[in-house]
């Protein structure tokens, strides 16, 4: 049976030389740390999203310790032809998080796991997960990772960072394709650096994280409560990891009030997560944005980003204001 899917305004992703949508989807929220999703209703996610149009999707082998990954490859068995470029990350699995683990004999073992999870030969594009900092300017890791290209375990490779200068680090490296960094309305700091230099380079940006845990979704207030098993409330104070990585390291209180301010520039007729995706967008250099979902309403709600009108001068100007008062003080010397 031929399925309808929205054609969707494309980018090159840096290295890998492949075109992707500017919107895609992060699947994260299939494996684990967001509340509990069933198989169906991710499944779901997928097929809404891959009709909107969206054709690049980001999991890993952590999530959910594989069952993103397995999840994603269950759908691709029925989108044979479908043209999605599908990214995963590798190296979380094993704690404590020490360098040395950084070693080809793991990324073997590690991107083997994943393409029998996907059910695939060879990994479209696998990243680095946010490996210590001393990762990345190690020889050794990097020639590691262009053997698995050079054995066919990988097209291409990248890194998934924390901060702006491990992906400056990273972007200097000649075998990388991608990086994967924070950027959003609320975390503006890469914006000065990392993307002009991506850009030069050639590099990839795969925008993760693009709705701060959901605060820019404009749908949270002060009332707001997450479920036990989900990160929004185990990891405010960086508990079980990095802090940046949930609500972009901004105290919940200061975010709701950056979007009570934001929600004035929000065009007619749009809502503050497609406003939010579409300044992501409008960032020159940016390959694609990784939005998650949980719903299929939200994945096609997201991919609709796309659509919208670019921002104004007015408007990304007004974001920076919002940012330089109330959230630099909290994260512009961290990330």
């Amino acid at each position: 049976m031929s399925v309808s899917v929205v054609d969707v305004q494309k980018r090159e992703l840096g290295r890998t030389g492949r075109q992707v949508g500017v919107v895609g989807l992060g699947a994260w929220q299939l494996g684990a740390d967001w509340g509990e999703v069933d198989e169906d209703q991710a499944l779901g996610v997928l097929s809404a999203a891959a009709d909107a149009g969206v054709t690049f999707i980001d999991t890993a082998d952590v999530y959910g310790d594989g069952r993103s990954e397995r999840l994603v490859g269950r759908f691709l068995k029925g989108r044979k032809d479908s043209g999605i470029t599908v990214a995963t990350k590798m190296g979380r699995r094993i704690a404590p998080q020490d360098p040395a683990i950084y070693a080809l004999h793991n990324f073997r073992a590690w991107t083997d796991r994943s393409r029998e999870n996907l059910g695939v030969d060879t990994l479209d594009l696998v990243q680095l997960h946010c490996p210590p900092t001393p990762v990345y300017s190690a020889d050794e890791v990097f020639d590691g990772l262009d053997t698995l290209v050079q054995e066919g375990r990988v097209a291409a490779y990248g890194v998934s960072v924390e901060t702006r200068a491990e992906a400056l680090t990273a972007i200097a490296r000649p075998g990388v394709a991608s990086v994967q960094i924070i950027l959003n309305a609320l975390r503006l700091g890469p914006l000065a650096e990392v993307l002009p230099a991506a850009r030069a380079a050639g590099v990839g940006i795969i925008a993760r994280v693009p709705l701060a845990s959901g605060l820019l979704s404009g749908r949270y207030d002060a009332n707001t409560t997450f479920a036990d098993n989900d990160h929004r409330s185990y990891n405010r104070n960086g508990e079980a990891f990095d802090v940046g990585e949930t609500f972009s390291g901004v105290e919940f209180g200061t975010g709701l009030e950056a979007v009570r301010r934001l929600a004035p520039l929000v065009p007619s007729g749009a809502g503050m997560a497609a406003f939010a995706l579409r300044w992501i967008v409008d960032q020159p250099g940016v390959s694609v944005v990784i939005p998650g979902a949980r719903t299929a309403a939200q994945a096609r709600a997201n991919a609709a980003a796309a659509d919208l009108q670019p921002l104004t001068a007015e408007q990304l100007e007004a974001v920076r204001e919002v940012y330089d008062e109330l959230i630099a003080p909290q994260v512009a010397d961290r990330w």
